[in-house]
């Protein structure tokens, strides 16, 4: 009875790492084709006819914060200087409890100002509205609101405050390329159906240098923990995300860079008040709106570097980022699991979310209980020493190869990294992910989903900033989140994300 238990696992596991590892060969060739496709339509002259056209739609940039003293007056400063036409920024002070609303008051100038707000969403109650006195500044809102308890709350007053009939969600710990808006809004221009999202490459901003909220130097992070969610994050939106954007099956736009159609969104019924994965819940909620109504729609994504994000910088950190997205993950099969499997909702009831299913959120529980049976069989000697080591090796390789396709191709495709050195140090990266990054990753994703049965609850927030000072960057003191070194000849230059 237990050798056909043995035998059915092994079955088991064989198809299952068999269907992954195909899964991640088609996307691999439907990104490769997917970048290719974009790098032939978008054009920089196209992106200064819209610069120049009085017809561009506006924008409003949506930023919620929460305790964010240390890095909120440089990232603000850095969203204002964004190159578009006709954008808002929108900051919305979820009830922070430092100093980050003395700071915005402080340095913009800033005075409690007449506004009509229009609760379209129900958040928690909103306080007043700040605007400046300074003529240099009239694009900034500041929203003061009482603490939500997720970020999904925050970005539902930044919805209600909003003028503009598209809006850009992102972090206040985020700086953003100069063109983002003009990159992101294009194919919303330039598609036949109704684009409902955009979204765009996140890395991480730790070790970059920069200078006035503008990175002027692109590197991969110092220290470990964030050079680890660094290649984490390419793999994840040039391998994944493009791939999925080829068959219109995006499964989530990042809460860190995201571009939405703003009535779509409200009609949806705007971001989950108590969702801990907003991102995947907006993205759910919008599409499913849409299915339901019949009506066409499209979620894009484009391949290049828009957003850099402070990544947590050690392992504390990273375990309540990690552990939160967990528990969000979770949350969005119990709040949206009418839609699994369910043919009404076409490539996302049929493909994306059975993905996900079976390849994220099942995977850890999968690899653990594996490495459990896997004890059991040495310890009782059912194992096979001829093939095991054969199939670690494998598994390890395939790994480390798929990392190093990536980084190949993002550096001949887009090439952010100025040394040959810089790139050295990812593949080296690759290398002890699998051994030493991805272990604790799979015991946070658990600890995650523990926390979700157990109804702990997780505030947002909890991410410690240190902020994006240029000599501590130089030094290669980390800066921080969201989620993404030889020749030195180049080292000093103004650095312009889309002419690369």
């Amino acid at each position: 009875m237990f050798d056909i238990f043995v035998t059915s696992y092994e079955y088991f596991i064989f198809f299952y790492a068999s269907s992954l590892i195909l899964s991640y060969i088609i996307l691999a060739i439907l990104s490769f084709v997917a970048i290719n496709k974009y790098k032939s339509y978008n054009t920089d002259l196209d992106d200064e006819e819209l610069l120049n056209s009085h017809l561009a739609p506006g924008i409003s940039v949506i930023a919620p914060a929460y305790n964010e003293e240390v890095t909120i007056i440089v990232n603000v400063k850095s969203l204002l200087t964004l190159n578009y036409p006709l954008f808002e920024v929108i900051i919305v002070n979820d009830g922070s409890k430092d100093d980050t609303l003395k700071l915005l008051i402080k340095e913009f100038d800033l005075v409690e100002a007449p506004f009509a707000y229009v609760e379209k969403i129900k958040t928690q109650p909103y306080k007043r509205t700040y605007k400046s006195q300074n003529p240099k500044y009239d694009i900034l809102t500041v929203i003061d609101k009482e603490n939500g308890g997720t970020k999904a709350d925050a970005f539902n007053a930044g919805l209600n405050a909003s003028v503009f009939p598209y809006y850009l969600n992102t972090d206040v710990d985020c700086i953003l390329a100069r063109n983002t808006l003009t990159k992101m809004i294009k194919p919303i221009l330039s598609s036949k159906s109704r684009v409902i999202a955009v979204g765009a490459t996140l890395r991480m901003s730790n070790s970059c240098e920069i200078k006035d909220g503008v990175i002027t130097r692109v590197k991969p992070p110092r220290a470990l923990i964030p050079r680890f969610q660094e290649l984490e994050y390419i793999r994840s939106y040039l391998l994944g995300k493009m791939g999925w954007e080829l068959i219109n099956a995006v499964p989530n736009v990042s809460g860190g860079l995201g571009m939405f159609d703003k009535e779509i969104a409200i009609k949806a019924g705007g971001y989950g008040a108590d969702s801990h994965a907003e991102d995947m819940d907006m993205m759910t909620r919008m599409a499913a709106h849409m299915m339901n109504n019949r009506l066409d729609y499209k979620i894009g994504y484009i391949p290049l570097s828009c957003c850099w994000t402070e990544g947590p910088p050690n392992i504390q950190i990273l375990g309540r980022q990690r552990t939160r997205w967990a528990s969000g993950l979770f949350q969005i099969f119990s709040d949206h699991r009418k839609i699994l499997f369910n043919p009404n909702y076409k490539k996302l009831g049929l493909i994306t979310f059975p993905y996900i299913l079976f390849f994220e959120f099942l995977a850890p529980i999968i690899e653990v209980f594996g490495i459990i049976f896997y004890i059991f069989l040495l310890v009782f000697g059912y194992v096979n020493w001829t093939f095991a080591p054969l199939i670690l090796l494998y598994s390890y390789t395939f790994s480390v190869m798929m990392s190093t396709v990536v980084i190949i191709w993002d550096q001949m495709t887009f090439k952010y990294y100025d040394t040959s050195k810089e790139v050295w140090t990812l593949f080296l990266t690759a290398l002890i992910e699998p051994i030493i990054y991805h272990p604790m990753i799979l015991f946070f994703s658990l600890k995650g989903y523990y926390s979700y049965i157990t109804s702990r609850e997780l505030a947002w927030g909890t991410m410690t900033r240190q902020g994006f000072d240029s000599d501590k960057n130089k030094e290669g003191v980390n800066t921080k989140n969201d989620s993404p070194n030889s020749d030195n000849s180049t080292s000093g230059k103004k650095f312009n994300v889309f002419n690369k």
